[in-house]
């Protein structure tokens, strides 16, 4: 029987707190990887950040920050520009229009400057909790779980959940952990994540988190073979 199946929810919590700080230990510099000077900055990055590389982005917001500095800026672009400039990332036209709409609302409605709350981040076109959390978590220090692809398989993996909804997600980890641990939580698990809990064939080998993992042999054993799947970091 897996350790998961015979777990109570506080021992459940105490393995998840374990693996937290084992991931700490492992990962003491993670951090957001998306690059940013402001919360605008970090905010138009994260939507763009969908579908695509942390890598990519960074490649493209360092011409896009220069020409629109700001929302005023952006809200006040010529379309076709803006595309031009972010095509790398990928969905660039529906990308586009989310970046232009979040810009003008934020001039219309927040004078400005980008809204510091759950509530006003998520009524900005393009922008879902996700997106609110990671601007909240990195920009505003209001913590926050930012529940992407690897968070949430991780997590699933991890036998903490298994929800598949991203709310849900976000409700069932947040109650194991303080309020002051999400948001460095969520960079943990994220670069575990990139680096070593692969998708299709996890670095298992070399996991830190073995002992304390019920997904333990999903990907090869043999630290040797695991050593050769770790990256040092993101993926281009």
């Amino acid at each position: 029987m897996s350790m998961v199946a015979t777990e109570s929810k506080l021992a459940l919590t105490r393995r998840a707190r374990k693996i937290n700080r084992e991931l700490d230990a492992t990962y003491p510099d993670a951090h957001c990887e998306l690059d940013f000077t402001s919360p605008f900055e970090l905010l138009i990055a994260t939507v763009l950040s969908a579908q695509t590389t942390d890598v990519r982005v960074n490649g493209v917001t360092p011409t896009l920050f220069a020409r629109y500095p700001d929302a005023v800026a952006l809200a006040a672009a010529e379309r076709e520009d803006v595309e031009k400039i972010i095509q790398p990332t990928g969905f660039f036209r529906a990308k586009t229009q989310s970046i232009l709409g979040l810009s003008q609302a934020i001039v219309e409605r927040f004078g400005g400057e980008v809204p510091g709350t759950l509530k006003d981040l998520v009524t900005l076109p393009g922008v879902g909790r996700k997106t609110a959390n990671v601007v909240l978590g990195n920009a505003f220090g209001v913590p926050g779980i930012t529940v992407d692809t690897h968070f949430g398989r991780l997590v699933r993996r991890f036998g903490w959940t298994t929800q598949t909804d991203p709310d849900k997600v976000e409700a069932e980890i947040g109650a194991m952990f303080p309020k002051s641990e999400w948001t460095m939580l969520s960079h943990r698990v994220i670069w575990h994540g990139r680096r070593r809990c692969h998708a299709r064939r996890p670095a298992c080998g070399v996991c830190p988190l073995a002992r304390l993992c019920p997904s333990f042999g999903e990907g090869p054993t043999d630290s040797k073979v695991a050593a050769k799947l770790v990256r040092e970091g993101p993926r281009a």
